[in-house]
């Protein structure tokens, strides 16, 4: 089938009058492009066409739309941080990806707070506990923090602000496992024995990683926002729901896909999933129809290991999917000898940026998020 409809078809699908489908063209509810074969006339986004027929066929029943949303559905908060548009995504307005050619962590994260400037103060931390992997340092670190610091609510936002720089650079303490000074790309990359070439891919790894909207673990750290906990209690949260194997455990799904190539080879290894309806770990985004940029700006970057461009181009030439922030930053990992965990170590410790920023965000708004359920247990009379 293809990805694109023409105005009839699309018309026909939705059944509303081309002034309409134009309203949801220039409202950005439908991606339209123009037809190559025919240029005076346009294409549109099949995707989009099916999910707002789905909508218009279900109603605007409450329950009906809070459900969908749950599972990339509609919008369910409003927020000034991030969004994805035309295929990009930006913070606050500005173009991840040219962000991420540039900037450091540190200035993203103030970016995504909407500071003024950057919190360039510095604390000396005490040292990370002593734990044998950087994943058990950030939750025990981030677990102290939360069992003694004060809630949230009421806070100045200067507070919150000097706050959240302070819990970054926990953050990253945690994963070097060593209490340093400098960007923090710089006292990663120190930490693992990269050099200034590695250490300037993970510092594009944590810009590109440091936001996606309204993912599981940000929903996570806002709900606990929401009832003015600790800044460090809502970054926990986010941890919490990020150490999950389909958010960011996602990588370890990658790593078993490349060893399976590994052992039968790249075309073998994408046809077998084929046979059992597999999805490609790695592969595809359901908010870029046309391609993650994420993955785009960090490979562009470097030279994949071969195993990985042999995978990246069995899955495409099978599927036409091509890959995504996943595959790009196993594959970094695989390039620069980092350690085993390294893929969710930069995943938490960039993203622990966002989770700030939409706490802080979260508390401005002074609101509860308590979402009913629709219950479909025994009956109650």
């Amino acid at each position: 089938m293809p990805n694109w409809m023409t105005a009839s078809d699309a018309l026909a699908k939705l059944r509303v009058r081309p002034q309409t489908l134009y309203a949801y063209v220039s409202r950005g509810l439908i991606e339209a492009r123009q037809d190559a074969a025919n240029p005076r006339s346009s294409l549109y986004r099949r995707e989009d066409i099916d999910r707002l027929a789905t909508r218009k066929a279900r109603g605007r029943k409450p329950a009906l739309v809070a459900q969908d949303a749950i599972a990339w559905g509609e919008p369910v908060l409003a927020s000034a941080i991030t969004t994805v548009a035309h295929g990009r995504l930006f913070y606050r307005g500005k173009d991840a990806a040219e962000l991420a050619k540039t900037e450091t962590l540190e200035e993203v994260a103030c970016l995504l707070r909407g500071d003024v400037e950057a919190q360039s103060r510095r604390r000396t931390n005490e040292p990370p506990v002593s734990l044998s992997t950087g994943r058990a340092r950030l939750f025990a670190a981030l677990a102290s923090r939360a069992g003694m610091a004060p809630a949230a609510r009421g806070r100045a936002p200067a507070a919150l602000a000097a706050e959240a720089t302070a819990l970054l650079d926990i953050f990253a303490d945690a994963v070097a496992g060593q209490s340093g000074r400098g960007p923090i790309h710089r006292r990663i990359a120190a930490a693992w024995a990269v050099d200034d070439d590695g250490a300037e891919l993970i510092r594009r790894a944590l810009v590109l990683l440091a936001d996606h909207e309204l993912n599981a673990s940000t929903f996570a750290a806002r709900v606990a926002a929401s009832t003015g906990a600790s800044l460090a209690a809502s970054a926990l949260a986010g941890l919490s729901a990020l150490s999950g194997p389909l958010h960011g455990g996602m990588a370890t799904r990658v790593e078993a896909f490349i060893a399976e190539a590994r052992r039968v080879g790249a075309e073998q290894a994408v046809a077998a999933r084929l046979d059992q309806v597999l999805k490609m770990p790695g592969f595809g985004h359901p908010l870029y129809p046309g391609g993650d940029p994420r993955a785009a700006a960090m490979l562009e970057a470097f030279e994949p290991p071969q195993i990985f461009r042999e995978v990246h181009a069995a899955v495409e030439a099978a599927t036409g999917e091509i890959p995504n922030v996943d595959f790009a930053l196993t594959s970094m990992s695989e390039a620069l000898e980092l350690p085993a965990d390294a893929p969710f170590l930069l995943f938490a410790v960039a993203r622990c940026a966002g989770w700030l920023a939409h706490a802080i965000e979260q508390l401005q708004t002074g609101e509860l998020i308590r979402p009913r359920a629709r219950y479909i247990g025994p009956p109650t009379d």
